[in-house]
């Protein structure tokens, strides 16, 4: 009798004892290491995860066999040996449970960012139809992250690996499948992007709060931005949105009536901190969570939404080598390969798209960085031009020259200096490729100005790889400028047929 009341007891100690056990937790990857994915080739490119902490985890993959134990805070890395290009492979994790990622390819890696240039879509760009029908390059790869701010640093975020296919490549970045299209045309070898970028979101949002907390230019925007979230009411807010939103509807409903175009509807009040003009929120939610994934380098297509002003584009000048310097710090793979596409001709009011594109070209003169120049192929109605072709062949040309070592020209004509003699200003040229080239006539959209300051329009001629430029009212010039404007017209060019990039001579 004592023994049969014994074993119930025993059995309940052991169940409460069971319960009372931390349950184990699986081993889990980040999304971006998933099923499709691409491996930058000959690197040791980090495979990373989580875990229960002390948990001993393998990773095998190609041949490769890698063991280390979760941290305390159940985090893990391992760094595989170089791969060479090829796959596909399979990637087994191990630990509690067993992951396994299928279909890995060893290639070329390229992290791809900005704002709606390049978040525009294959599917949106010119000649869609044609381009989905020749869309079949199993071997070309794009993860996509998914978009939403966040006020810290994520661990992980959504997306998954999608392969090239005409059902597929709708929804790819255009800018960066064009040029990942051409470079594995002449690489030979997979290649994979990661696109995160989102619409109208400008350059504060993508760069570290860590980051821009150090430099002094910087503090009067985040200081407006504290302000704004610290002085939020939402009861307010919400009835200003209200307020909007029925003069919205009485104006769509005209437009309609006239056959006119309907005006965008407001947006719904969010906290300042969740919007996506935040600083730092879209690097928290959208770059933190791929870092360290092993790239080659990276591609920008941002600037429209700092180009509001003459002030706010002359700040650019002080964000994007942030920016840059940022990203390659958090990688730690030194200076990693980064190059951005210059804000090409449009017409608008905003008085900073000659600012932003002085910027972009100074922030050159950080290493291993390379500049598009697309004053030539805007499309002058439209803030988002659809040839994305182009876009993505002149980025795919700086990287096979300037990253995989191919002999071509890849940049239109640069000032490489410049000096006042006998009335004209002379500024002489990188990358005049063939020759420098006034293209379809006279060269035209130079300007000079005196010690007053007041630009005035100059004649301008070739001397080789050097322009003359000087003008009649303006007997004593101090600087030069060229193409200066949102929307200008100038024509200098390099025998490669590549526009020469708009400058200002000295300091400003």
């Amino acid at each position: 009798m004592q023994r049969s009341n014994f074993r119930p007891l025993i059995l309940a100690l052991g169940l409460a004892a069971a319960l009372a056990a931390p349950a184990r937790a699986d081993v889990r990857l980040p999304r971006v290491i998933s099923d499709h994915m691409v491996l930058q080739r000959d690197a040791a490119v980090p495979i990373w995860g989580w875990a229960d902490p002390g948990e001993g985890v393998t990773v095998t993959v190609a041949g490769q066999t890698r063991a280390t134990k979760a941290d305390a805070d159940g985090t893990w890395r391992v760094k595989l040996d170089r791969l060479a290009a090829g796959g596909p492979h399979t990637l087994t994790v191990k630990g509690n449970n067993t992951v396994t990622v299928k279909d890995v390819l060893v290639g070329e890696v390229w992290l791809a960012s900005g704002q709606s240039n390049m978040a525009w879509t294959v599917g949106r760009s010119t000649n869609f139809e044609s381009e989905k029908e020749a869309a079949k390059h199993p071997q070309l790869r794009m993860f996509t992250v998914g978009r939403a701010p966040a006020r810290e640093p994520q661990k992980d975020c959504k997306g998954t690996w999608e392969v090239c296919a005409p059902e597929t490549v709708g929804n790819f970045s255009g800018t960066a499948y064009f040029f990942a299209r051409d470079l594995q045309a002449k690489l030979k070898v997979p290649v994979g992007v990661i696109n995160s970028s989102v619409g109208g979101t400008p350059i504060e949002s993508w760069i570290s709060l860590d980051a821009q907390k150090s430099v002094a230019a910087l503090q009067p925007l985040l200081a407006r931005w504290n302000k704004l979230a610290t002085e939020w009411e939402p009861k307010s807010a919400q009835a200003k949105y209200e307020k909007q939103l029925a003069a919205y509807r009485m104006a769509a409903e005209k437009a309609k009536a006239e056959g006119k175009k309907v005006p965008r509807a407001p947006q719904k009040p969010v906290h300042p901190n969740d919007n996506t003009h935040y600083p730092a929120v879209l690097f928290n939610a959208m770059i933190a969570p791929v870092v360290p994934y092993g790239i080659r380098g990276a591609i920008w297509y941002q600037g429209e939404s700092n180009a509001g002003s003459e002030e706010s584009g002359k700040l650019y000048g002080a964000q994007l080598p942030l920016l840059v310097r940022d990203w390659r710090g958090r990688w730690g793979e030194g200076d990693f390969p980064f190059a951005w596409v210059q804000l090409p001709n449009y017409v608008t009011k905003a008085q900073g798209w000659p600012a932003v594109r002085e910027a972009m070209r100074r922030s050159l003169s950080l290493p291993q960085t390379g500049m598009t120049v697309n004053i030539d192929i805007g499309d002058p109605k439209d803030i988002h031009p659809a040839n994305k072709q182009d876009y993505g062949k002149r980025l795919a040309l700086w990287a096979r020259a300037q990253v995989y070592g191919e002999k071509i020209p890849w940049s239109g004509p640069l000032p490489a200096g410049h000096k006042v003699e006998g009335g004209a200003v002379e500024v002489s040229f990188a990358h005049a490729d063939g020759g420098l080239v006034a293209k379809g006539g006279e060269l035209r959209g130079f300007a000079v100005a005196g010690a007053d300051g007041k630009w005035r329009p100059a004649a301008a001629r070739i001397q080789g790889d050097r322009v003359l430029v000087s003008s009649t009212e303006v007997a004593a010039p101090v600087a030069a400028r060229y193409d200066w404007a949102a929307n200008p017209d100038g024509n200098l060019y390099n025998g490669a047929g590549l526009p020469a990039s708009p400058f200002r001579t000295g300091k400003e």
